[in-house]
């Protein structure tokens, strides 16, 4: 199985690429998972249309292929990212990658409540007409004090 994780920090250091490296180092042998950095794509704006451009067809072709995506969001003004909320509205104006794509939504955040109300944004964005995502119902993944959660080498301290 090929799942694309789509990293919703544009952060050097992020604990939500943390979360997805540690996804992608426990479960090898059960899916590939691929990263992509939402650094490398201009934020929206329908009048300079880029889903022509090289990155946004790359990334379009990658979700067409995938089995499955891994949002790993973080939380900030209880919503996600400017950027990640930009690449999700390439991905609905005139590309429909994740329309009936399963979605997984997870997220890191230095708080105790972890990414909650960015998690049921990111919802409610991936069900909008355009989106139209199969996001994954059932128990949500929320690491909170994520700036202690993970040890030298990755991996998460608490892993259960």
């Amino acid at each position: 199985m090929k799942l694309i994780g789509i990293v919703g920090s544009a952060a050097e250091v992020s604990t939500n690429r943390q979360l997805l490296n540690f996804i992608k180092k426990q479960y090898k042998k059960e899916f590939t998972l691929e990263l992509v950095e939402i650094k490398d794509f201009p934020l929206f704006n329908q009048e300079e249309d880029q889903t022509q451009s090289p990155a946004i067809q790359r990334l379009n072709r990658q979700l067409l292929m995938a089995d499955g995506v891994i949002i790993a969001t973080p939380e900030h003004n209880h919503t996600v990212t400017a950027g990640l909320k930009s690449l999700l509205e390439w991905l609905s104006f005139k590309i429909h990658p994740l329309e009936n794509k399963p979605v997984m939504i997870v997220g890191a955040s230095y708080y105790d409540q972890g990414t909650s109300r960015a998690q049921l944004h990111l919802r409610q964005i991936l069900d909008a007409p355009g989106v139209n995502a199969l996001v994954m119902p059932g128990n949500e993944f929320l690491l909170g004090k994520a700036k202690e959660a993970f040890d030298e080498a990755g991996d998460l301290i608490d892993a259960r």
